[in-house]
């Protein structure tokens, strides 16, 4: 059951994300050009995203387990330190450069788009470069 019920919601996200245009390059590039040809369509897609998420933690807010039963994961931190904003950095710089984000990328990838692949390998570099200097940094010296 959890995983026709996860399998669900993966489906509706990527169907969303298809038919919002976040799949599409160019349609986030425009978004993201705010000093030329500004495409602001997709600002309502971001509200909606913010909309349902403020519900959803509102909704999990307090609770031990999920609707499913599981245990909730612990708050994040609230604090705002050097590595959250350099990886907020890194973020916003290769979504502007590439036009996409993790999400849309394997939905993009999914549906055969060839600039996903790239982005998708360049993805699996970082998190693999990452998890390399992470452990360097906690390895005892």
């Amino acid at each position: 059951m959890r995983i026709a019920l996860a399998f669900a919601a993966g489906l509706v996200f990527g169907l969303g994300l298809l038919l919002s245009g976040m799949t599409d390059p160019g349609k986030v590039l425009g978004f993201l050009d705010l000093a030329g040809a500004w495409d602001p369509s997709l600002v309502f897609v971001m509200a909606g995203a913010v909309f349902v998420g403020a519900i959803a933690f509102a909704l999990a807010r307090g609770r031990a387990r999920s609707l499913l039963g599981e245990p909730m994961p612990a708050a994040p931190s609230r604090t705002i330190d050097r590595r959250l904003l350099a990886g907020g950095l890194l973020f916003g710089v290769g979504w502007g450069l590439a036009g996409f984000c993790p999400g849309p990328a394997l939905v993009a990838l999914g549906v055969g788009e060839p600039k996903a692949v790239v982005f998708a390998l360049a993805m699996l570099a970082g998190m693999g470069l990452f998890e390399l200097l992470e452990r360097c940094r906690q390895a005892p010296r």
